[in-house]
């Protein structure tokens, strides 16, 4: 060190064990600037120099980009923040390779002849994969005065998330589900829109309950058939269209969620069914459907 205690730039990789070519990179990148300069030209560096480098070529090892790491050392971007967005990085880099690993496996094992099409179906999935055509789905088969809470939460329920670590298996049901949805024209969406009725709000509150109802009656094993969870989903219905329960609403009501089944929301249930822990929206509604008309076909 020299009297004026700078270092030089040689000085300065001896003692942190860095290339001079790399000090100079750091040095123009605006990361190590210099205290001075030789008589000769020659960069000086300040005593904290060696420290600064050191923090530096630390958060480089863990690939922490230049323009990051000048936020850090200039502006005082904590270090715990950086830290933290480095591991939610990383996290999201190892999900999308075990989503990979899980789609090529899908594709490895496969007949040949479903190569293609296996293919085609994984290959429209982004990596890693969201759920925005999913929610677009629900968000257009919804009535559009449902409020903003129950729509929500209906398609917070109704949407599958990708698997952190996914199966073959998983993949191919979500690309499956994701290229229903997205291949779905308004068209197609308002033929196998549910029925719904003049309070929406009214309705999906009776049916959240219903729904959970349900969820207790598997769990007792009990087959579809009158109870409480029936009471409550022709309730809901009846409250919605202004109506009472009757023998002869649930005959009605039977005919008509019997004419509004359609075999998209059949098939999109059974693909969510393999994604979606527990007992779908759709499992629960079709335990209720087939209640009622086990019921009405006693009447």
């Amino acid at each position: 060190m020299s009297p004026d205690g700078t270092l030089s730039i040689g000085d300065l990789a001896a003692r942190t064990r860095t290339t001079v070519k790399t000090i100079r990179f750091y040095s123009d990148q605006g990361l190590l600037p210099e205290a001075a300069r030789s008589s000769g030209g020659h960069r000086r560096y300040g005593p904290d120099a060696p420290a600064r480098l050191r923090t530096i070529r630390s958060l480089r090892a863990l690939d922490v980009p230049v323009p990051e790491i000048k936020r850090v050392l200039d502006s005082g971007d904590g270090l715990e923040a950086v830290v933290a967005r480095r591991l939610a990085g990383v996290g999201g880099q190892l999900a999308a390779l075990r989503w990979r690993e899980a789609a090529l496996r899908a594709l490895h094992e496969c007949e040949p002849g479903q190569l293609a099409e296996r293919l085609e179906l994984i290959g429209a999935v982004s990596v890693p994969p969201d759920t925005s055509a999913l929610a677009h789905y629900w968000r257009r088969l919804l009535p559009v005065r449902l409020s903003a809470r129950l729509r929500a939460a209906v398609t917070e329920a109704a949407v599958p998330q990708p698997p952190a670590d996914p199966t073959p298996d998983e993949v191919l049901a979500f690309a499956r589900v994701h290229a229903l949805a997205t291949a779905a024209t308004d068209g197609c969406l308002a033929s196998h829109r549910p029925v719904t009725e003049t309070h929406p709000d009214l309705l999906y509150d009776g049916l959240h309950e219903a729904h959970r109802l349900v969820e207790a009656a598997v769990r007792a094993g009990r087959a579809p058939g009158p109870g409480e969870a029936l009471d409550c989903y022709v309730a809901a219905y009846a409250r919605a269209a202004g109506a009472r329960d009757t023998p002869a609403f649930r005959q009605a009501l039977a005919a008509r969620l019997a004419a509004a089944d359609h075999p998209v929301m059949h098939r999109y249930w059974q693909l969510a069914g393999k994604l979606i822990p527990g007992l779908t929206l759709g499992a629960a509604d079709a335990w209720l459907r087939d209640a009622l008309a086990a019921h009405t076909a006693t009447v």
